[in-house]
C-alpha cells in the first residue's frame, strides 16, 4: 500500500473554513497533546521540526527547513512536510505539504477563537499587516462572517492594496486607529516588536485576535489592551511563558497567569459574546495545532477517496 502525499491543491479542494474550526475544537476534547520542539542550525540556515503525539489521533512531525539564500535563486525560503503516524501502530499514514498545514492551522485557530468569542454579527473585520498569512484571513473569516466588510491596514498601503485586488470586495483602511475604532473583529498578523494596535482605541464589543508575535520580544498590542480585556489563548503552554505579548507583561506584574481565562483545552469556559466586554485572544501555535489540522487533512482525503 503506498503512503499518500497531500498536495496544497489537493488539500484545498477538499477543506471548509467552519467545518475545519470544529474539527479543531473536537481535537482539544481528547487527552492534552505531548509536545516538543528541536532546532538545528548551520548559519544562516535553520532545520525546524516539531512534534506532537495526542492519544487517540495520532504522532506528526512538522518539518520546516528554512534557507534565507534561497530567496536571491528564486526559489521559496522555507520548505517542508508534516509526517502523520498511525496511533496504533506508529507505522507513516500520511505525507502532507507544509504550506497546506501551516496555511490552514494559523488562520483556523484564530477564527475558532473568534467565532466563540466575537460578535457573531460582525459587519466590520480589519486585519492588520498584509503578508501571505493576511491572505488566508481573509478567506478564513469571509467565510465565517459572509456580510461583513474586510479592511486590511499595513504600513506599506501599496502592499494593502494588492492585497484588496487580490481579493475582490476587500477595501484598504487609511487611518489605523479610525478602522480600530469601526470594527467588530480585529486581528493582527504583523512581524512587529512593538504595539501596533493600542487599547485606548478599543470600545466594549470588539474582539481583538493577536496572531504576529511568536517571540518573547514581540508585541503587537500594549498593556492597556490587556487590562482592559476577558484574555484567552489556544494554548496556555505555547503562550505564556514563550511569547512576549504575555511574556512581558507577566513579568512585569502588569497581568496575572489567572488573567488568561482559558485556553482551548477549556473551550467550556468560553463565554458567549458579551456586548459590554471587550475580549481578546493570543494565537500561539504549537505542534499539537499542526496535528489536528493534519489529521483533519487526511480524514478529508480519505472520505474523498
Amino acid at each position: 500500500m503506498s503512503i499518500p502525499f497531500i498536495t496544497f491543491e489537493q488539500g484545498e479542494a477538499l477543506l471548509d473554513w467552519v467545518e475545519f474550526t470544529e474539527a479543531l475544537a473536537q481535537g482539544h476534547s481528547l487527552p492534552k497533546a505531548e509536545i516538543g520542539d528541536t532546532f538545528l542550525y548551520r548559519d544562516p540556515d535553520t532545520l525546524l521540526s516539531r512534534s506532537a503525539w495526542i492519544d487517540g489521533m495520532g504522532l506528526a512531525v512538522k518539518t520546516a527547513n528554512i534557507f534565507p539564500r534561497n530567496h536571491d535563486a528564486g526559489k521559496p525560503m522555507i520548505n517542508g512536510s508534516v509526517c502523520l503516524y498511525s496511533d496504533l501502530d506508529g507505522t507513516l499514514e500520511a505525507l502532507v505539504d507544509f504550506h497546506l498545514v501551516t496555511k490552514w492551522k494559523t488562520a483556523g485557530d484564530s477564527l475558532l477563537g473568534a467565532r466563540r468569542l466575537a460578535n457573531p454579527d460582525s459587519r466590520e473585520i480589519l486585519i492588520v499587516g498584509a503578508g501571505t498569512v493576511a491572505g488566508s484571513l481573509i478567506e478564513a473569516f469571509g467565510t465565517a462572517y459572509p456580510s461583513a466588510q474586510i479592511r486590511v491596514w499595513n504600513r506599506t498601503t501599496s502592499k494593502a492594496a494588492e492585497l484588496a485586488t487580490a481579493y475582490p470586495g476587500t477595501k484598504v483602511a487609511d487611518d489605523l486607529q479610525a478602522a480600530v475604532g469601526a470594527a467588530d473583529i480585529i486581528i493582527t498578523s504583523t512581524m512587529s516588536s512593538n504595539p501596533v494596535v493600542l487599547g485606548d482605541w478599543l470600545r466594549p464589543g470588539q474582539h481583538l485576535n493577536l496572531i504576529g508575535a511568536y517571540r518573547p520580544d514581540m508585541r503587537e498590542t500594549d498593556d492597556a489592551s490587556l487590562t482592559r480585556s476577558q484574555i484567552y489563548c489556544d494554548s496556555r503552554d505555547t503562550t505564556l511563558d514563550h511569547i512576549g505579548e504575555f511574556k512581558i507583561p507577566l513579568a512585569e506584574g502588569v497581568i496575572q497567569p489567572s488573567d488568561v481565562l482559558a485556553d482551548f483545552y477549556a473551550l467550556d469556559q468560553f463565554p458567549s459574546y458579551d456586548p459590554t466586554a471587550i475580549t481578546l485572544f493570543k494565537n500561539g501555535g504549537g505542534a499539537h495545532l499542526d496535528l489536528m489540522t493534519s489529521h483533519h487533512i487526511l480524514e478529508k482525503w480519505k472520505a474523498s477517496a
